[in-house]
């Protein structure tokens, strides 16, 4: 899928913002041939997180894990981890708040005090939250699966993945050209991914002039569309698209020649 969607990437990006002027049809080619390459690097972005998602939730299904026996559990979330290149910690936490992880076993912390812990045991999964990792002290987003028996939620399986990594992953895999500006906003206008790293964990609207202010309340207000806006001294165009599953805003842009 990685590759499908790299290749097109690559037959496609030549037409994003090909432009001789934000003001000259921007908004109808923008719409027209970037939303292809915007989709493609959702997708990327997207089937990297709910793999992880699928593959902690059949797991969370199995006998050893519904047990809540964590010498049960880290064998299985161990192998499991192996497949998960993004990943800096693996978690199984109980529904008071404690957890086990695969790197360092019983954790002095609780997960209680985070904001995706009661989505968890209401027995809903996560994909998408941020968060600097207690076990770890990473810029991490989090994906994980609640563990049910005889219908109740008696626990969760979890993955701390590294944003750095995963914004390195999708840019290595896509290809995308160096004047190509892509990144990912939270609900909250935090930045998830960005390939600059030391944007991430950062919000625009803290960092930028008004224009750029406007521009990310437009982007958490709206479904999708196209702004435009000035960061570091240069006029960007960019589009974007709000996803239902994560919640992030998705948006390319093009670096100005010059």
């Amino acid at each position: 899928m990685f590759k499908t969607l790299s290749l097109l990437i690559c037959a496609s990006f030549l037409l994003l913002f090909s432009l001789p002027s934000p003001a000259q049809t921007a908004k109808g080619a923008i719409e027209v041939d970037g939303r292809i390459v915007l989709g493609a690097y959702q997708g990327m972005v997207e089937e990297h997180l709910f793999g992880i998602l699928h593959g902690l939730s059949a797991l969370a299904a199995t006998q050893d894990v519904v047990s809540g026996d964590w010498e049960r559990v880290k064998g299985p979330l161990a192998a499991f981890k192996r497949d998960a290149p993004t990943a800096t910690a693996m978690w199984f936490a109980r529904p008071d708040g404690s957890y086990f992880t695969v790197e360092g076993g019983r954790a002095r912390q609780s997960l209680e005090d985070r904001d995706y812990f009661p989505v968890l045991m209401s027995g809903k999964a996560v994909a998408g939250s941020l968060v600097i990792s207690k076990s770890t002290g990473e810029r991490s987003v989090i994906v994980a699966a609640p563990i049910t028996k005889d219908g109740k939620v008696v626990g969760a399986l979890g993955a701390s993945l590294s944003v750095e990594a995963l914004a390195k992953l999708v840019e290595s895999r896509a290809g995308l050209p160096k004047d190509l500006i892509f990144y990912a906003l939270d609900a909250q206008g935090r930045t998830a991914l960005h390939r600059d790293s030391s944007l991430i964990f950062q919000f625009p609207s803290d960092i930028g002039d008004q224009s750029l202010k406007a521009a990310v309340q437009t982007m958490l207000s709206a479904p999708e569309g196209v702004v435009n806006y000035t960061f570091r001294g240069s006029h960007r165009t960019a589009i974007f698209v709000k996803s239902e599953a994560t919640g992030w805003v998705f948006v390319l842009g093009k670096v100005p020649a010059g």
